[in-house]
């Protein structure tokens, strides 16, 4: 089903309340499997915290998790700990051409009895939980964050804790970091020196005091905004909430990073501000890292192109490995708008535009980020969205929100 959305102009002042991050959700909810007595306030409403919170209640053995990638990671690595339970674990058909092999084979190293029901490295999986006593493991330090955080967020239930050395260059700190951070507010003791992360085991109960926790709301769900006041008039405004400065997720880099693009943050008590301060020119050129946040890359560069402004964004390896590839999808999304899009293993170049075509039909390719990178670009032109429900896997309420800030749809 396709949405079609006019060409719109938002209301200069707005406010929107989003929903809990989807990352910090599905991390507390498979501690909260471990740990009963934790309390979580805010929990995500996305598809993949929902199917998250579902598979860890489920008595069946087999647990299907569509497309949730997050799910299917964490959950690896949760069962494999699950004494006497035997599961398979599978999901949609892009989630079995989705690697999974390097998580597979560090638990397996821990003891772990985890075999594959179809293709060798890919979902589905037959787990056979046990419990395992080995405690050193190591990774290669580029690869997904998600395999890094399943393994240690299991760590401290292991009989002998967890020893993890990252080999090269770490990338997604910042994952890493919010998934150490979480473990340390229950109280479970860590350690992140040089390539060497070290969760202790923890057969107690967690701390009485940090029994309730409430998620932020989610960063990335924020990006879009972020693109929406880009392409608005100078003094367009909109209050977003709850965030905080100090902030656990990654994605937080928006407030710095669009600043390239002339919106201002201003962080409130439980909220932050953006607002469109002044304009960019053509000659504007933008280049980011983003090794740190690959996930607001596709909002990044629809921005871009929206604005006519050429961008160099790096540190995209993990894009191709996602609900789609993201780096080809993003070429022929933006080829089909008028744009001119390079791309390697690693990184995508926008050379600037000055024109973008009507009317034009954006694929979403199952992918929830493409719908909304590109929903923004009604501000410039007409566009319609294909499969425009995908949204509901991380931000169901997604369209009601632009609906409330005055873009106008029809089906």
């Amino acid at each position: 089903m396709t949405l079609h959305i006019q060409k719109s102009t938002i209301q200069k002042q707005s406010a929107i309340q989003i929903t809990g991050s989807k990352s910090e959700s599905n991390r507390l909810l498979l501690l909260k499997a471990l740990y009963p007595e934790i309390d979580i306030k805010n929990v995500s409403n996305s598809d993949d915290s929902v199917l998250m919170t579902k598979a860890l209640a489920s008595k069946s053995n087999v647990i299907d998790i569509h497309h949730a990638g997050t799910a299917m990671r964490f959950l690896t690595a949760f069962f494999s700990t699950q004494q006497g339970r035997e599961i398979e674990l599978t999901g949609s058909q892009r989630m079995k051409e989705r690697p999974i092999a390097i998580l597979v084979d560090a638990l397996n190293q821990l003891g772990a009895d985890i075999s594959y029901k179809e293709n060798k490295g890919y979902p589905p999986l037959l787990i056979k939980g046990k419990k395992l006593t080995k405690n050193k493991v190591t990774l290669k330090a580029n690869v997904s964050s998600q395999y890094i955080s399943a393994l240690l967020l299991i760590a401290s239930k292991l009989e002998n804790g967890l020893e993890l050395t990252l080999e090269g260059e770490i990338t997604s700190v910042p994952y890493i970091n919010m998934t150490l951070s979480l473990l340390s507010q229950i109280g479970v003791k860590t350690k992140f020196e040089d390539n060497l992360i070290t969760v202790y085991a923890n057969s107690q109960q967690i701390n009485a005091n940090s029994q309730q926790l409430t998620v932020e709301s989610d960063w990335s769900s924020a990006s879009y905004f972020y693109s929406i006041i880009a392409m608005s008039e100078v003094g367009t405004s909109i209050q977003l909430s709850s965030y905080k400065q100090n902030s656990l997720q990654g994605d937080s880099a928006l407030a710095e990073i669009y600043k390239a693009f002339g919106v201002s943050t201003t962080f409130e008590e439980h909220s932050v501000l953006l607002q469109k301060t002044k304009t960019t020119t053509p000659e504007t050129h933008i280049e980011f890292d983003l090794k740190n946040a690959p996930d607001i890359a596709q909002t990044i560069s629809v921005t871009a192109f929206g604005l006519g402004l050429s961008c160099h964004l790096t540190g995209l390896h993990t894009l191709k490995i996602k609900e789609t590839d993201r780096l080809v999808a993003l070429k022929t999304e933006i080829e089909k708008l008028g744009g001119q899009v390079n791309i390697t293993d690693n990184s995508l170049t926008l050379e600037a535009s000055k024109a973008i075509l009507k009317n034009v039909t954006i694929n979403t390719y199952n992918d929830h980020r493409m719908a909304m990178a590109f929903a923004p670009l009604a501000l410039k032109t007409p566009i319609n969205i294909q499969d425009y429900k995908v949204v509901s896997k991380s931000y169901p309420t997604f369209w009601d929100d632009l609906d409330a800030l005055g873009f106008t749809f029809s089906i």
